[in-house]
């Protein structure tokens, strides 16, 4: 069984991974182009591409996977299908079509629930009880292929977005190398999503880390854990951006000031809300070091009945 692997994060890596240890032969990776990161700007491959050259694997890196010289690469690996996992990128049906068993994806949600580009950080901001992994065969529209395989798991109370994710990269590896030889010895049927339950997940912003004091103390807490690590929340303290980077409700609807207050709960720093408060577990001052919320409070007199804005 030939496959193609296409994928850009670690999340990706897992399944990559797995699909060396089974009866496949990885004839090929495809991944996006190394982008400028950190302070020095320089190039950084994505997480898949490192992976790919540890491996000794052939690599390609196009801007889009559709171009003339991308799809002559991926012709000559004669794939048998292709293997999508948060690869980022569109596939028109000239790319799906090439392979004779298609294209199969590792979607990080329970299809058709969460859609899109950021199942793992909606799930988590929702409320969800549960998060899962879908095996797919991609069809041309956003996450909208008839299903193979799916399994769920339960999500934690001090779950983040960081560690949902590698907690879902290793089920869906485990479940991708499961179902993709029964699915291409044709036993199994794909089973067509039920439009009417589908839920759309956008991309995220770091703008959309700005916390909102009134909003109800359960709601801010499940963003701080779904935007860890990234794009983090942030509120203002005297003029200066503050990193909430852990922080936990009080269990009640309870008024402890006006919302952005920053109160004393239990001996702990907490902000009240629109609806109970929050305790500040760990923050961080904009050009300072991350702190738990005690020490954070006792090194900065006034800190408690401030507002937070």
């Amino acid at each position: 069984m030939r496959v193609v692997f296409m994928g850009t994060p670690a999340f990706a890596v897992a399944s990559l991974r797995a699909l060396l240890t089974g009866p496949f032969e990885v004839a090929g990776v495809v991944s996006p182009p190394d982008r400028p990161a950190g302070r020095g700007r320089m190039p950084v491959s994505p997480a898949v591409a490192q992976a790919a050259r540890a491996a000794g694997l052939p690599l390609i890196q196009p801007i889009d996977p559709h171009e003339p010289a991308a799809r002559e690469a991926l012709a000559r690996w004669s794939p048998d299908v292709f293997v999508v996992a948060a690869y980022g990128v569109i596939l028109r049906s000239a790319l799906l079509d090439m392979p004779p068993a298609g294209a199969v994806n590792v979607h990080a949600s329970l299809l058709p629930r969460h859609r899109g580009a950021c199942p793992i950080h909606r799930a988590i901001q929702a409320g969800d009880e549960m998060a899962g992994v879908t095996i797919m065969r991609m069809a041309a529209g956003m996450d909208t292929g008839p299903i193979l395989s799916q399994r769920a798991l339960p999500i934690a109370d001090d779950d983040t977005t960081g560690t949902l994710s590698d907690k879902l990269a290793q089920l869906g590896a485990t479940l991708l190398v499961e179902t993709l030889p029964a699915y291409l010895r044709g036993e199994i049927t794909p089973r067509p999503q039920e439009e009417n339950e589908a839920t759309h997940t956008g991309m995220l912003s770091k703008a959309e880390g700005e916390i909102d004091w009134t909003a109800p103390a359960v709601a801010i807490w499940r963003t701080v854990r779904a935007f860890q690590p990234w794009p983090g929340t942030f509120t203002c303290w005297n003029g200066t951006l503050l990193k909430i980077i852990e922080a936990w409700p009080t269990q009640d609807a309870e008024h402890y000031g006006e919302p952005g207050e920053v109160v004393e709960i239990e001996g702990e720093p907490a902000v009240a809300t629109g609806t109970g408060a929050l305790w500040l577990k760990q923050v961080q001052l904009a050009g300072k070091k991350p702190l738990d919320g005690i020490t954070f409070a006792r090194g900065r007199r006034g800190f408690v009945g401030s507002r937070l804005e």
